[in-house]
């Protein structure tokens, strides 16, 4: 039986082996920007911070597309994304090929309520009927791959949306790795896959979590949302970046893995233009009013501290400079 907005397709499914055969993008510098979410604002943001650092590479890991019904905004944040390296959440999944009783495609857990999966649903099919005018987007969308592999500094990297396992699984979600078992599963993903860094978004919050590897650390480095506060009381959003160097700027915290700077960098858009521009296109009553504008105006019931997740003494130790 299929649930709308709770079960994945059997085309979300992969194994994490998928990503060791793949070929890499090579760079100095990584940014790994998931959760755009339609805010054109951030995207702005996005581009100015990548700019600043030379060389940077930047690639977008899905649902860079949600809240920008706006005909204009879905032409300009889905042209300027392809521009870049992508893959798709699962929000361009299902506005490029829908699957029957996937509804929004998120594949939400049951801590999860019933009426959020079910405004979730209305919101895939709302911003379906603006996507409608744009089928040579929709086809490049659906043509982009579920998973990347990258490598910075030697140290190879799986570009996920969901985790190692599913387009939208959960398993790379904070929830999922504050448990022990999340973590064993986490731990088998990263040798699978002969990666030493996950990078991940889909599940909205964000976490970095260090786990000892067969080769050493390892980070799980969920950028929650690129589009939408991540913390309680802050109104930026969050990117990853992957370097061979410190981030010179913008740095929220981050980690050493191996040869490899992995820091979160928070993306200073125009939060009280991006709050007209979503009102405009989703007054109050509406469903994405009724998810996410709390969170738009005031973050997350979700601090720093609770992210950031490593091991006493690891290397690379933790450092908060927001």
């Amino acid at each position: 039986m299929t649930r709308p907005g709770r079960t994945c397709p059997i085309s979300y499914r992969y194994m994490p082996q998928a990503l060791s055969g793949l070929a890499t993008l090579d760079a100095d510098t990584l940014y790994v920007a998931g959760g755009l979410y339609g805010n054109p604002f951030a995207l702005d943001a996005l581009l100015e911070l990548a700019a600043q650092d030379p060389g940077a590479r930047l690639v977008f890991n899905g649902d860079f597309n949600w809240f920008n019904i706006d005909p204009e905004d879905f032409r300009r944040i889905n042209e300027t994304v392809l521009v870049h390296d992508a893959i798709r959440g699962n929000v361009e999944t299902e506005l490029a090929s829908p699957n029957v009783g996937a509804g929004c495609g998120c594949g939400y857990p049951d801590r999860v309520g019933d009426a959020e999966v079910a405004r979730s649903n209305r919101i895939l099919e709302r911003l379906r009927q603006s996507a409608a005018d744009h089928q040579t987007l929709l086809s490049r969308l659906g043509a982009l791959p579920a998973y990347l592999a990258a490598r910075v500094a030697e140290v190879r990297i799986g570009i996920v949306h969901g985790d190692g396992e599913s387009l939208a699984g959960w398993g790379f979600s904070q929830e999922t790795l504050a448990a022990a078992d999340g973590v064993e599963a986490a731990r088998a993903c990263f040798g699978a896959a002969g990666v030493r860094i996950f990078a991940s978004s889909h599940t909205c919050l964000p976490v970095l979590q260090m786990i000892n590897g067969a080769e050493g650390a390892c980070a799980v480095v969920n950028n929650g949302a690129a589009g939408m506060p991540n913390f309680r009381g802050k109104r930026f959003g969050l990117a990853t970046r992957i370097s061979t160097r410190p981030a010179p700027h913008a740095r929220v915290y981050g980690v050493r893995v191996a040869g490899a700077y992995v820091d979160a960098v928070r993306i200073d858009y125009d939060a009280d233009a991006w709050d007209r521009r979503f009102l405009t296109q989703w007054p109050s009553g509406s469903d994405a009013h009724l998810s996410y504008y709390g969170r738009i105006r005031g973050g997350p019931e979700y601090t720093m501290k609770e992210a950031v997740r490593t091991r006493a003494g690891a290397p690379g130790a933790v450092q908060s400079t927001a």
